[in-house]
């Protein structure tokens, strides 16, 4: 195997970002020209693409904004949003442990969706590899950061040019049922996105978009509740799988991430 080194981690990083990048421009640049159609600001556009850094919670603070939601009621709605960054959080925190805070502040910032789905390829790792593990994250968070700020500048700068009547937001909902479509695998998954979708439907005309709040909370009771009734088809008992491996123990990285 070829020796591991800071620099060729860091690119395999951004080579395993690079085919999500089809879908992460266009949807950037979306919301660029949403934002300037809803009268934001360029400089406010971009600033939350470099500060909030969420595909999906700009999408939504776009139309809330664009609708006069109070201040509060946004930032909730957000918030509820990006719990599943929570979760993201939670899978990369034993990977991170060993690291210095500002390793693990650089890549609590850089975690996306996208980043979390390259980064737990790596998070079996072991030998040479395992050691700059965070240069791998460190690479692919940065790729995508960089496309975004990118294609955010040149949706807004584009935007200004397009006429406010035409129906862009309808791309709104196409790119998240694209997103969210291919990771329905499990009865839970589906649970949740039937429930939410309905509920979306059905409390359309609350006020300040409450019922996307609606929406999220019911999916995600409906999911939690598949998934207690049982929703283990992928699992295997534990019995099943005999002794436990030091895999099993959860990912590792070894003590010595040097800067």
């Amino acid at each position: 195997m070829e020796q591991a080194t800071r620099g060729g981690e860091w690119w395999a990083g951004v080579k395993a970002l690079a085919p999500m990048l089809l879908g992460v421009v266009p949807f950037g640049l979306i919301y660029g020209v949403l934002a300037a159609g809803a009268g934001m600001p360029a400089w406010l556009a971009c600033a939350m693409s470099a500060i909030v850094f969420g595909g999906a919670s700009q999408m939504i603070l776009t139309q809330l904004w664009s609708a006069g939601t109070p201040a509060l009621v946004i930032a909730f709605t957000v918030a509820m949003v990006n719990l599943r960054h929570a979760l993201y959080s939670a899978t990369i925190a034993p990977a991170l442990a060993p690291l210095p805070r500002r390793w693990k502040a650089l890549i609590a910032y850089l975690l996306t969706d996208e980043a979390f789905a390259a980064m737990t390829r790596r998070l079996a790792d072991d030998g040479e590899r395992k050691r700059y593990r965070h240069w791998f994250f460190f690479g692919a968070g940065f790729s995508l950061w960089a496309s975004w700020q990118l294609s955010t500048l040149a949706g807004v700068l584009v935007g200004a040019q397009v006429p406010r009547d035409w129906p862009l937001d309808f791309f709104l909902p196409l790119t998240f049922i694209a997103i969210i479509v291919p990771g329905l695998k499990h009865r839970s998954h589906v649970a949740a996105a039937v429930v939410a979708s309905a509920l979306a439907v059905a409390a359309f005309g609350l006020p300040h978009k409450l019922g996307i709040m609606l929406a999220a909370l019911g999916g995600i009771a409906a999911g939690m509740l598949m998934l207690g009734k049982g929703d283990r088809d992928t699992q295997t008992p534990a019995r099943a799988r005999g002794p436990a491996s030091d895999d099993d123990a959860g990912p590792h990285i070894a003590r010595e991430p040097s800067a």
